[in-house]
């Protein structure tokens, strides 16, 4: 019994969310605001002590003036490598423990708090509409597609990159992101908007081909605010074509062919939280160097042997 399409049709299957006609336009409008921010940044040591690096918390400021949290694993021996490691929904950037493996390595990691979840990054945004259930709907009412949660959150990462490549000790074309679900997609998401990043590792990826999701079982999965937001905000459905519309701007499938580094993305073929069929829409949509492991007895769950792929891959940038 299949979760989702059959395994040929997801080979193919190119997504139904709408795009914005005004798109590309969109983007280049925010990476314009964005290259006017400074990229100043503080730095405090952290109170864990490993031997061969010094570990920091790092915030910098992100559009809006909202100070965002970052660890820093700085390796004293440093190859000129780093990686960039996004969290899952909803949590924080994690333990110090993964980032360590990699700058024992020499390899500088950095790994982002998400505004507003479970982390130490301001959100202050001020939107139209709910602001409980989730962060998808959160500037969904606002007339200006510029408010959308996602557009800032996705600026935060290009501008931690920026950041990370105006470094003395960091060759700014040996850089990896990675991240697993809401964090796979803004490695694939930053990869999209600082095209000099080399390579990216996705496993099951959020936040992409919303309406598909929409249409599956939304109450579910990851999606489950389009359902919250329809049933409070529009009932009757008379803004659906204008909803679908405005989340096109924050939908990975929109931004995948813009990405340049080889990519490896990681599905479950039974995941019930992000579909299968709206990873595929990015994964198909991509047009640089890349590899799909499938899982065909997986959800959204630890995948077997994942992270130390990502490791290896990443120790050749």
């Amino acid at each position: 019994m299949h979760l989702d399409l059959p395994i040929e049709e997801l080979k193919r299957y190119q997504g139904i969310n709408p795009k914005p006609s005004d798109f590309d336009q969109y983007w280049s409008e925010a990476l314009a605001e964005l290259n006017a921010l400074s990229l100043d940044y503080e730095v405090v040591e952290a109170d864990f002590r490993v031997e061969g690096m010094t570990l920091y918390h790092l915030t910098f400021t992100g559009i809006g003036g909202m100070k965002v949290h970052t660890k820093w694993a700085k390796p004293h021996q440093p190859t000129g490598q780093a990686v960039v490691m996004f969290h899952g929904y909803g949590v924080d950037s994690g333990d110090w423990l993964d980032k360590v493996a990699y700058a024992k390595e020499g390899i500088h990691v950095f790994a982002m708090d998400c505004r507003g979840q479970g982390g130490l990054s301001e959100d202050t945004i001020v939107t139209i509409g709910p602001t409980v259930r989730g962060h998808i709907i959160r500037g969904l009412k606002d007339k200006d597609p510029k408010n959308l949660y996602y557009r800032a959150v996705f600026l935060d990462t290009a501008q931690l990159i920026k950041i990370m490549q105006s470094m003395k000790d960091i060759d700014p074309n040996r850089i990896g992101s990675y991240g697993q679900s809401q964090g796979g997609a803004l490695a694939l998401a930053v990869a999209s908007l600082v095209p000099e990043i080399k390579k990216t590792y996705s496993v099951y990826p959020f936040l992409s081909d919303y309406k598909r999701a929409w249409e599956m079982d939304v109450t579910n999965s990851a999606y489950e605010e389009l359902s919250f937001y329809f049933r409070n905000v529009d009932p009757l459905h008379q803004f659906e074509e204008e909803t679908f519309l405005k989340l096109g701007y924050i939908d990975l499938r929109h931004l995948a062919p813009r990405i340049q580094s080889d990519v490896i993305m990681v599905t479950g073929m039974r995941d019930n939280v992000c579909p299968p069929s709206t990873q595929f829409a990015v994964f198909n949509h991509l047009i640089t160097k890349k590899t799909h492991r499938l899982y065909p007895e997986h959800g959204h769950e630890h995948i077997p042997h994942h992270a130390d792929e990502a490791f290896q891959f990443f120790k050749l940038l």
